[in-house]
């Protein structure tokens, strides 16, 4: 719940961007939560981000006392052996493009 309410502050006191091309916060996005994914179930293959749908928040605020300094929130589209739906995807980075957390929604 700490989370929820510290990305809505975030994104009503950050600046919005568009992100057109593939950004280094957001490679770091897929490839954490590549991992992650993987580590769950075995039939994920890869993950694609929809660049056009993607928005990387940049901010300087923190969660409790860990700086958060972006958020990427996106349209993924998880590859497996089944068919694919996309699915909300949202990436909290730290200093440094350290990925804090990534999460993957079918709502």
């Amino acid at each position: 719940m700490r989370i929820l309410h510290a990305l809505l502050m975030l994104s009503a006191t950050s600046t919005l961007a568009v992100a057109q091309t593939p950004s280094p916060e957001v490679d770091a996005c897929k490839a954490s939560g590549l991992i992650a994914l993987k580590q769950r179930s075995s039939d994920v293959k890869n993950v694609e981000i929809d660049l056009d749908s993607a928005r990387l928040i940049k901010t300087d605020t923190k969660i409790e006392s860990t700086p958060v300094k972006a958020v990427v929130l996106a349209d993924a589209y998880i590859e497996r052996k089944k068919g694919d739906k996309p699915q909300t995807f949202v990436c909290v980075l730290g200093e440094k493009g350290k990925v804090l957390l990534t999460l993957f929604s079918n709502q």
